[in-house]
């Protein structure tokens, strides 16, 4: 959705770029230079790889530092298995930030009307922040005639069963140039949000890091043993308001059919870690053991959404930081197969 599936041209009739449009015509100077956008949605992919990203894709490491974050993750998450905890340290990791950016929390739909809003919506009530909901505003009005106040048909909102047409897009961007409007009438409230109090679902990944190739050094220990090659066939987003496509994770492991047999081998001190590693659908691409401290802890199985994509799994979460290791192997008969670990997201 943020990425801007179904909007053509992606970069210029997204809900996000749209809505930037809408908010420098509300409140900018006159040649507007004073609002930036930052678009760092990426295709199918829940909060548990979206918090992995934040630093490096929303902060740019540390170089910008976003006055308004809209969060919206509320039709990929099914995917999250934490099962909310990665969202709410999402929205977390956003609102402790120095500068203490307004978070806006948003809602959008597929076209069965369906979307995770119902497990979402508790966090923003929990820290009294906004919320804007395209599935409230949109459905129910689906329903009705014209002389009702029907203002669009599902035809006419949607491109496919999952994402909006270009006026599926501008009516999300109108969704959130309402609270903006809004927002701008009302009486300032005399006190501000407070994160100071017990999670409603978790926080154990707001303090998350990403670790790749690039910055592992005194980090981890790694031997890449037969991970020693670079994928550059990767997942790509239309960052910001780009016409062109960024690879991600391009930093990463891959293992292919001339790199031997040896395992790839991190020592890591850290009380969480998430792997990520790359779906395809190539069949050259093979399945991955994972072991952490001499366990098997789970399978890496690159075709679960069989195509160019990234995946996030959890390999362990503990209360305090310990030193573990972590070893990835092909499968037993699939050892002249390929396979690309992405990166990690790890919590000291």
């Amino acid at each position: 959705m943020t990425q801007g599936a179904g909007a053509v041209p992606i970069h210029s009739h997204c809900y996000a770029y749209r809505s930037y449009e809408l908010f420098k015509q509300m409140f900018a100077s006159q040649d507007g230079s004073s609002i930036q956008l930052i678009k760092a949605g990426l295709g199918g992919t829940p909060s548990e790889l979206g918090i992995v990203r934040y630093d490096r894709d929303v902060l740019k490491e540390g170089t910008v530092q976003p006055d308004i974050v809209i969060v919206e993750f509320a039709v990929n998450d099914a995917n999250d298995e934490t099962e909310g905890n990665c969202y709410e340290s999402l929205v977390l990791k956003a609102l402790n930030a120095n500068n203490q950016p307004a978070v806006i929390l948003l809602f959008s739909v597929f076209m069965n009307d369906w979307n995770l809003q119902d497990r979402l919506a508790p966090v923003g009530r929990h820290y009294d922040l906004p919320m804007v909901s395209v599935k409230d505003a949109v459905v129910e009005q689906f329903r009705w005639t014209a002389d009702q106040g029907k203002v669009i048909s599902k035809k006419q909102f949607f491109y496919d069963i999952y994402h909006p047409t270009n006026t599926g897009h501008w009516v999300m961007a109108d969704c959130l140039a309402w609270l903006f409007a809004d927002t701008d009438q009302a009486i300032s409230d005399e006190e501000d949000i407070s994160t100071d109090k017990w999670p409603i679902i978790g926080n154990d990944y707001k303090g998350i890091q990403l670790l790749d190739r690039l910055n592992s050094e005194g980090i981890a220990q790694i031997d890449a043993g037969g991970f020693r090659e670079t994928d550059n066939d990767l997942h790509t987003a239309n960052m910001d308001d780009h016409t062109y496509g960024t690879p991600q994770f391009p930093n990463n492991w891959m293992h292919t059919t001339e790199s031997g047999l040896d395992r790839f081998k991190m020592t890591i001190r850290s009380k969480r870690l998430i792997l990520v590693f790359k779906d395809s659908g190539d069949p050259g691409f093979g399945t991955a053991n994972i072991w952490v401290d001499g366990k098997l802890v789970r399978q890496g199985d690159p075709h679960i959404a069989n195509w160019t994509h990234c995946n996030a799994v959890v390999l362990y979460n503990e209360q305090d930081a310990n030193k573990h290791t972590v070893e990835i192997e092909m499968e037993v008969g699939h050892e002249d197969k390929r396979f690309t670990i992405l990166g990690f997201g790890y919590v000291l």
